[in-house]
């Protein structure tokens, strides 16, 4: 029996022995290739204005320990590489791909240039990338689409150009996506539409150009859509919030869209920002829109709207913002309508065919900071009841762009 524990307890030994240290240099070695890949990273750096890993990254000190690396409890590999807002300018190494357990890459708020490396597909537990605020350059590479587990992806504020790449439709676990500010052309790619899992699509203010692809407004999750500054034509579907309902905001100004204004908004009922200014829209403003008792901000200036002011507009008590400027609205304003938008900062009806007098009812809009009804064919006094608007910084007035057409007695701008 003595002879059996005996036995026992020595090979006991030299498993302990022999292999905890295999599995120790084993350990070592996959420590020293993220290592070895940041450095890489390192030596591609052309300023580091306050010398972080000049005189942090360095071989004498673990690599978990270095400013911006997290490494995974579990691996005691590189898990995270965060280097936001450092100034950094240099441009990004193939060997960056060889962090095979990285899953956030944050490089936001730099200077790095350049294209990025093929060599970052093969980081494929990636599930964070925000590169925004740098200056990368080229199109936007195909890599992206072979990081299968991504969920968030910011490339905002680069010099990207080409087109949106249909590989992205790849990333079936997309939650986030933002190009905006590139130098991006061509049509929205309609295999977007397969990204079910995706809750914010901005591409604004880039050159974008066609139809905005149906299947967009059949991805269910989304709380975002953001195109505003682009050269997108097309109506809008009239039943484009049939599947919609999360839709927290929609903002498609400075485009080229033509058309009604949908009735259908009125299912987008967590709407708190429509905003669809400076467009082509023609047509009245539909009193569904009454509807949208969430919103907060609603931009419908610069179109070819006409009719009137529908009176179910009083119903978005929660508005903050009101534009309806440079249209073909008419008929006299009844600021009995805005009585109820007690949060009422902004309102811009300049440029319209608005007729009649100022009501006394402005006073009430005690909130306001700034009212715009110059160039309409208003007549009258103005009335005293403006002195109640103590926050008011910006009062424009000013008679018709038409000279024959009368004016208010009194044209002023005021800042309090």
């Amino acid at each position: 029996m003595n002879k059996i524990f005996y036995w026992f307890f020595a090979c006991s030994f030299l498993i302990v022995t022999f292999e905890m240290p295999s599995c120790l240099a084993k350990s070592y070695m996959s420590l020293a290739t993220d290592q070895t890949a940041l450095l890489a990273l390192k030596t591609r750096i052309t300023a580091d204005p306050s010398r972080i890993l000049a005189r942090n990254w360095t071989s004498s000190s673990s690599v978990c320990s270095w400013i911006g690396v997290t490494c995974s409890l579990r691996h005691q590999r590189v898990a995270a590489l965060n280097l936001s807002y450092m100034s950094l300018s240099g441009t990004i190494p193939p060997q960056l791909g060889h962090l095979s357990f990285l899953v956030s890459l944050n490089l936001t708020s730099n200077l790095f240039v350049g294209a990025l490396p093929q060599e970052l597909s093969l980081l494929y537990r990636l599930k964070f990338i925000s590169l925004r605020l740098n200056n990368f350059t080229g199109d936007i590479p195909p890599l992206f689409g072979q990081l299968p587990k991504l969920e968030y992806l910011n490339l905002r504020n680069n010099s990207f150009t080409g087109s949106i790449p249909k590989s992205l439709s790849n990333l079936t676990n997309l939650q986030f996506l933002d190009l905006t500010y590139n130098s991006l052309h061509g049509e929205i790619p309609q295999e977007l539409g397969r990204l079910q899992s995706l809750q914010f699509l901005v591409v604004q203010f880039n050159r974008l150009s066609g139809a905005i692809p149906l299947a967009i407004f059949n991805i269910s999750t989304l709380v975002s859509i953001a195109f505003t500054g682009n050269e997108l034509s097309g109506s809008l579907p009239t039943d484009m919030c049939h599947n919609l309902r999360n839709l927290d905001r929609i903002l498609l100004s400075q485009n080229y869209l033509t058309g009604s204004i949908p009735t259908n908004f009125s299912k987008c009922s967590q709407l708190r920002s429509l905003s669809i200014s400076y467009n082509s829209f023609s047509g009245q403003i539909p009193a569904e829109i009454g509807s949208l008792t969430s919103l907060q901000h609603l931009y419908l200036g610069g179109n070819n709207l006409n009719g009137t002011l529908p009176h179910v507009i009083g119903s978005l008590e929660s508005l903050v913002v009101f534009g309806a400027e440079r249209n073909q609205i008419g008929g006299s304003v009844d600021f009995n309508v805005f009585m109820n938008m007690s949060s009422l900062q902004t309102l811009l009806l300049w440029r319209n065919k608005f007729i009649g007098n100022i009501s006394r009812d402005v006073g009430n809009l005690t909130v306001l900071t700034s009212l715009q009804l110059h160039e309409n064919y208003l007549t009258g006094l103005i009335p005293p009841e403006l002195g109640r608007l103590y926050q008011l910084e910006e009062l424009l007035l000013e008679r018709s762009s038409d000279p024959s057409m009368p004016c208010l007695s009194l044209s002023r701008r005021t800042s309090s």
